[in-house]
């Protein structure tokens, strides 16, 4: 396993699945050309990139350019790593035929060759063995405890803890779920909310 410090940012779900073979850390996908209309998307990148850095690994055909450019042109350019696969024409496994360019996709590399592309990138990496154990997630379970959903206050709890993070008031609650289980842990949010939601009760 290869741990990285910066979040990766692929094109769809079958990319993120290739990679989570053998990269202990936070990926996050495009929805292909989704993220151009994408705000909320947009928005957790740019936080990733600012509290953590990311690496782009897009394909390598023109549409993998375009949302490699456009990511580009979101977020710093010394907040960016990047990481290109080689050109290998062939298809996919679970594909009927080549894509429009012929060539192999990020989920149709090999293993050797996406870890060289992305050692040479510039991240923060380390070789670690086996699985780490996977950190705690933030659920819906703990947005209802600590009345970010299900009471007659959610929408104002929500709003008080976008604001202490500095979050888009419009953001939904599935899009904060996902912005605070990449940019905290567990232990971070419970007490950040034993901060603004119960420490003021009783009195």
């Amino acid at each position: 396993m290869i741990k990285i410090r910066e979040a990766v940012i692929v094109e769809g779900k079958y990319d993120k699945i290739r990679l989570s073979n053998f990269i202990d850390g936070l990926i996050i996908t495009t929805d292909g050309f989704g993220v151009f209309k994408n705000k909320e998307k947009q928005f957790l990148i740019r936080r990733l990139a600012d509290t953590r850095g990311i690496l782009i690994l897009t394909d390598s055909d023109g549409a993998g350019f375009v949302i490699r450019n456009f990511l580009k042109g979101i977020v710093p350019a010394d907040k960016v790593h990047h990481a290109y696969i080689p050109d290998i024409l062939g298809k996919e496994r679970r594909k009927n035929k080549p894509s429009k360019e012929g060539k192999l996709g990020v989920e149709g590399i090999s293993d050797e060759i996406l870890k060289r592309v992305i050692s040479a990138s510039g991240v923060q990496c380390d070789i670690v063995d086996g699985y780490a154990k996977k950190a705690k997630d933030i659920t819906k379970a703990d947005f209802f405890e600590y009345g970010l959903t299900g009471t007659f206050n959610s929408n104002e709890n929500r709003q008080r803890l976008k604001k202490y993070l500095k979050l888009p008031e419009n953001m939904t609650s599935n899009s904060l779920l996902d912005v605070l289980n990449c940019t905290m842990t567990y232990e971070e949010f419970t007490k950040l909310c034993d901060k603004l939601f119960t420490d003021n009760e009783g009195g």
